[in-house]
């Protein structure tokens, strides 16, 4: 594509995609958004970072092209347009690429810029990293057994927007088709003549690739779980379908490297007593299993069966070196992950639940200032980085704010693209400058001893740490 006000760096090079892998060259073009107000402060100082750490990690032999998008305020006054056809068309040409926060327009246009970006290129998984800083200040008293890894569903469920506000021609239309239609259904709103209302669709595509991609990413990385979060007590045909859906691509596509929850507890229970009967095991695996109706007893029994089939290559404690599959409603896991966080590692969820539990996660180890995202699609390999935090136009050219957001959305990115030396040497400038107690004004207040520094001046000492 010829572009108009996006200027292509003349020496660089597409990063491309074959046989599902990422073909990464030494100058690859990287576009970004740089962000609307803290956004100017917080790239400038992790540009600095990302530059630095290339160079230290590979003596100039590989070098970043950075191309600016546009998007949000500063397009609009350049442009006329919030997002023009370049940035995305951009984004999708050269495969990855970074983004800060952006305003959203009050009104007209789209409801969210980074949400016209995720659905341009189908960018379904919103991933956030979650794990702990030495020295970082914490609210809860062992913040270092925080690490885990979110997998948000980005394209289905609450956040499709389907929705039908009260008194408007489209609402009542909608439930006349409802009542007509659906009236059990229909009668279970308690006050119908005035509510809004929502769907909320989840499909078993939707479900399928993102459990993918938690797990093939789970394995890949050498995680130890993937634990489906969800409510499906309550929502059963949506997010009690979104953990089964789960479990059955589970065992298709992984049946080898996987075992679930509830066959690590079978199998166990058999290497502990190999003289164990079927139904013996049953009410060990269910204690309520003689209170059950004789078909619940039935699909019980064919559990413990299947599970055994398995025991050649999962059994005699083969299972504990196979990536754990496992499920918890989404309630009990948001007090679970504060009170019992190593039972977490690779949370695979709906948009919703993901996002209150990366938001949860976050304020443990030092608040959504410091807490990365991306915005991935695995099967086509395009992926957005970017700052999760707001724009904080207060803040905005004060050089002020954290630019822990973008600079560890930074990492991520050049780990996706394999470039896992100049990854590292993130991590460690920012663990050592923040071990030295050289932080932003964000830290400072909350540490004794800290030096508080500026937005520039952290981007300095990740550099001087690396």
């Amino acid at each position: 594509m010829a572009y108009k006000i996006v200027k292509v760096p003349e020496d660089g090079a597409k990063i491309s995609i074959k046989n599902g892998k990422l073909q990464v060259p030494d100058n690859p073009i990287i576009p970004f958004i740089e962000g609307d107000g803290t956004g100017r402060d917080i790239w400038r100082a992790a540009v600095r970072v990302f530059d630095a750490a290339v160079a230290k990690a590979y003596g100039g032999k590989r070098k970043i092209h950075w191309m600016e998008v546009y998007a949000g305020e500063k397009s609009f006054h350049l442009f006329n347009s919030w997002l023009p056809d370049e940035t995305s068309q951009a984004f999708s040409e050269f495969m990855v690429g970074i983004k800060g926060p952006l305003t959203t327009p009050i009104s007209g246009g789209f409801s969210s810029l980074n949400v016209a970006l995720r659905k341009l290129l189908d960018l379904y998984v919103c991933q956030r990293p979650v794990r702990y800083y030495q020295g970082v200040p914490s609210p809860v008293k062992h913040p270092e057994y925080v690490d885990m890894v979110i997998f948000r569903e980005n394209t289905e469920d609450i956040y499709t927007g389907i929705e039908f506000a009260n008194g408007t021609e489209d609402n009542l239309k909608f439930k006349k088709l409802f009542k007509e239609n659906f009236p059990k259904q229909y009668a279970k709103m308690r006050f119908p003549d005035t509510s809004g209302i929502g769907i909320k669709p989840v499909s078993v595509e939707g479900t399928e690739r993102l459990v993918r991609a938690a797990i093939q990413w789970s394995l890949d990385n050498k995680r130890k779980s993937v634990n489906f979060v969800h409510k499906g007590n309550i929502m059963k045909f949506t997010e009690g379908a979104f953990k089964e859906w789960g479990y059955i691509l589970a065992k298709r596509e992984f049946r080898d490297q996987i075992v679930t929850e509830r066959e690590s507890w079978i199998l166990g229970n058999k290497e502990k007593n190999p003289a164990l009967t079927v139904e013996e095991n049953a009410k060990m695996t269910d204690p309520g299993f003689d209170m059950m109706s004789p078909d619940q007893k039935k699909n019980i029994i064919l559990e413990i069966e299947a599970a055994l089939k398995l025991w050649d290559t999962h059994g005699d404690g083969k299972w504990k070196s196979k990536l754990m599959i496992k499920d918890s409603i989404a309630d009990v896991s948001l007090q679970f992950t504060i009170i019992r966080p190593r039972d977490y590692d690779v949370i695979a969820t709906l948009n919703l639940n993901g996002d209150y539990l990366s938001d949860a996660l976050a304020a443990q180890v030092g608040g959504i200032g410091i807490a990365p995202g991306a915005n991935i699609n695995y099967e086509t390999g395009h992926a957005i980085f970017e700052a999760t935090h707001g724009t904080a136009p207060k803040y905005a050219d004060l050089d002020k704010v954290n630019p822990g957001s973008v600079i560890l959305s930074g990492e991520m990115m050049f780990r996706y693209m394999g470039w896992t030396e100049v990854a590292d040497l993130i991590v460690k400038g920012m663990e050592t400058a923040i071990g030295k107690k050289i932080v932003t004004y964000d830290f400072a207040r909350l540490m004794d001893g800290a030096k508080e520094v500026k937005c520039s001046e952290f981007g300095d000492a990740i550099i001087a740490n690396m």
